[in-house]
């Protein structure tokens, strides 16, 4: 008996600390926990966490010490859990824009005709006599054969796009999928990369799909990014958005049809036509001050000796708008269900995989991150500077937003069909009786607009996983009534927990999220994209550097 009893007790006292099973896992992410962290986060105490301010601040101690109470590691080298990047707030004044030709003279009026800034951070930008060049959409798509600048030398010029991508042929380009191509972003991107002076982007409301007074607004007001670290290189020093009917004035000015030239861009054989005669002047000050901002990066390690240096990395960010002008006597814009319950759902995830951890093949990287709603900034700042080698990354599962209002039948992925890791999400729904949707609206280019994107940048597979449409157990009616809801306190100070809100929808979500984690860990191989995607390149790059 003697003999019997310490072995009775290290066994008794082995099993109390045997590592859960999935199942038990699964059950440690419930919609009690997530409330309780959603209530915190979206509190007035957290004064709507903008960037750069003393909310963000308190949001980041409080996600560093649920990093630590979970049990994951740090995942900065310094063991601070935190990685700081440094951010500029670009305002703009004193704008001039003008054609000519042959003494005849159009000037454009700021905010109603065009907006613009510098393309890089200097205070003032003076352009003159410039010549144009339309380049169409402007894409180099080596794996559509598609090369809208045939070789010319594009180098001190200002370049005229057509916004969007082509979208004639459902084979081409993803046919009425908006890519990266059809983003203005990568307009601007592809002019610096090329040495241009200037990029001009005509807007209509079908190529953007949206109207001129969300440009307008937007790009007029301050504008956020990343600071560049001893100066810009960028030869291109305007960037800027033009109304059709200004484009219009332009080109007639140049003895060319805006029309027609629009639609020639949609042919491959397209080349880039000069503005013949055609001079722009423009100018404008700039104003800056620093913003320093911070993302939050906890670490569960994987167990397998040679899969452990290889990683899942979790999305969510943690900002939000901030105080604004009070509406009736709110002034704080919580942003609980964007996107605190994106963040309560990583931390669930996290402490759900520590719960299995020896259970884990490979590694998990909860990266929570600043800026996203000032431009996607603390996500582009990791990718630029990441704290693990992208091709060591296996995927990438981005939560921004969940469904807070109950369970669907079904759940919506942004990016499906568009890797190995979507495969796996409708695979698991599958298990679940549960049906996987695409976007349903693909044109409106929703993949890159959140976190995910700026991982796919550098050749992670990624997929944004969005609430399903399908409620069960609810009223007839009870999705116009959610979605009225929703669409009514988006980025307003009425995002709030309310009446509404049942997060068995999130739990159920999240669980399901968990498991297609899970599976991404310990796959026997690292995930893909889909031959052919426009990201497939980057990640066979970023493979072949990271081995």
């Amino acid at each position: 008996m003697k003999k019997t009893l310490p072995l009775l007790i290290s066994a008794l006292i082995l099993s109390c600390n045997a590592p859960l099973t999935v199942e038990d896992a699964l059950s440690t992410i419930n919609k009690q926990d997530m409330i309780q962290r959603i209530e915190v986060l979206s509190s007035d105490e957290f004064m709507g966490r903008a960037t750069g301010t003393e909310g963000e601040q308190m949001t980041v101690d409080y996600l560093v010490s649920q990093f630590i109470e979970i049990g994951a590691t740090s995942g900065t080298e310094d063991g601070s859990y935190v990685q700081p990047f440094p951010l500029v707030g670009q305002t703009t004044s004193n704008h001039s824009m003008s054609f000519s030709k042959n003494g005849k003279k159009t000037s454009l009026s700021y905010f109603d005709d065009y907006v613009s800034w510098p393309a890089d951070q200097s205070e003032k930008v003076e352009i003159s006599n410039a010549e144009l060049v339309y380049v169409g959409y402007g894409i180099q798509a080596p794996e559509e054969d598609w090369d809208d600048f045939k070789g010319m030398d594009v180098s001190g010029k200002i370049l005229v796009f057509k916004n969007n991508d082509p979208e004639y042929d459902e084979d081409l380009f993803g046919g009425f999928t908006r890519l990266y191509y059809g983003r203005y972003t990568y307009k601007f991107e592809k002019a610096k990369e090329l040495g241009a002076l200037g990029a001009i982007l005509i807007h209509t409301t079908k190529t953007a799909g949206y109207g001129w007074s969300v440009v307008s607004n937007s790009w007029s007001n301050e504008r956020f990014n990343v600071k560049e670290e001893g100066g810009s290189e960028s030869k291109t020093k305007l960037d800027a958005w033009i109304t059709y009917d200004s484009a219009k004035e332009l080109f007639d000015l140049g003895g060319q049809d805006l029309d027609e030239l629009m639609t020639a861009a949609d042919s491959p054989d397209f080349k880039p036509v000069t503005l013949k005669g055609v001079r722009m002047d423009a100018s404008l000050d700039a104003q800056y001050r620093d913003i320093n901002a911070k993302n939050v990066l906890g670490v569960i390690e994987g167990s397998d000796p040679q899969l452990k240096d290889e990683y899942l990395v979790l999305t969510a960010h943690f900002d939000h708008l901030g105080i604004t002008t009070p509406v009736e006597g709110d002034s704080v814009n919580n942003g609980a269900e964007d996107n605190a319950a994106g963040v309560s759902a990583l931390l669930e995830m996290m402490e759900a995989y520590k719960a299995i951890q020896p259970n884990l093949k490979r590694s998990v990287l909860g990266l929570i991150v600043s800026a996203e709603e000032v431009g996607l900034l603390g996500s582009e700042y990791w990718a630029q500077h990441p704290t693990i080698a992208p091709g060591k990354v296996s995927a990438n599962i981005n939560l921004d937003g969940m469904n807070v209002y109950g369970e669907t039948e079904d759940v919506v992925v942004v990016g499906y069909g568009r890797s190995s890791v979507s495969d796996i999400l409708i695979e698991e729904a599958a298990t679940e009786e549960r049906t996987v949707e695409p976007d349903a609206h693909p044109d409106r280019g929703y993949f890159y607009r959140s976190d995910h994107f700026n991982m796919a940048k550098i050749g992670i597979p990624a997929i944004f996983p969005n609430p399903g449409t399908q409620f069960t157990g609810k009223e007839e009616g009870y999705r116009e009534i959610v979605d009225s809801v929703a669409a009514a306190n988006y980025h307003s100070v009425n995002d709030e927990i309310n009446e509404y809100w049942d997060l068995s929808g999130a739990e159920k979500d999240t669980r399901l999220f968990f498991k297609v984690g899970l599976r991404v860990l310990n796959a026997d191989e690292l995930q893909s994209w889909k031959p052919g995607d426009e990201f497939e390149a980057t990640r066979l790059r970023m493979l072949e550097d990271g081995r």
